[in-house]
């Protein structure tokens, strides 16, 4: 879901993705509903409509409505502590700045994909649940939910409301599992 989530947030969806949104299946739990809604909008609207959607939501002229950044959700500033504090722990886990990507590591996408990381042992190693729920805990969970409900009710979307939604039912499910876990 890390994966799925990331590839929708990081830049505006290319016709191989929206032809892959568009083959999702669901059912009638939160999740479900919402990837039937969205496979159906994927299936019925044009694609550059989705991809303005998405620059006019994220990019904008000169700023989009939202900004997808820790940093900004949790100071009110791009750039400050949150990244700073990031930037410390993907040091210590040995996570690296991809190559060519603009955007400071506090942005959603890179959150997501360092996430599914961690889970999938693309950092040296698969890391337990407790370090999982650490960085969870640490640069999502204080700030992601409200992003997701941001997404979800933005006045300039269509097809990335029911993304909000997914995310939002997701990261919920996430924080709810690791409490269960033991780790918090």
């Amino acid at each position: 879901m890390y994966d799925f989530l990331a590839s929708l947030l990081r830049k505006e969806p290319s016709n191989e993705l929206i032809e892959e949104v568009g083959r999702l299946q669901g059912d009638k739990t939160p999740i479900g509903s919402s990837c039937l809604t969205l496979s159906h909008l994927a299936k019925t609207l044009d694609n550059e409509l989705i991809r303005n959607e998405y620059l006019t939501m994220f990019i904008g002229v000169g700023r989009g409505e939202i900004l997808p950044f820790a940093s900004y959700y949790l100071t009110g500033f791009l750039n400050d502590k949150p990244l700073a504090n990031l930037r410390a722990d993907m040091d210590a886990i040995g996570i690296r700045r991809a190559e060519g990507v603009k955007e400071p590591e506090d942005h959603i996408a890179s959150l997501f994909d360092m996430m599914s990381g961690l889970i999938r042992g693309r950092f040296g190693r698969c890391y337990s649940i407790g370090e999982q729920a650490t960085f969870f805990r640490k640069h999502i969970e204080p700030w992601a939910d409200l992003l997701m409900r941001d997404i979800e009710a933005a006045k300039t979307v269509i097809f990335f409301a029911p993304v909000g939604a997914i995310g939002r039912a997701f990261l919920e499910i996430e924080s709810q599992a690791f409490s269960m876990d033991g780790t918090g």
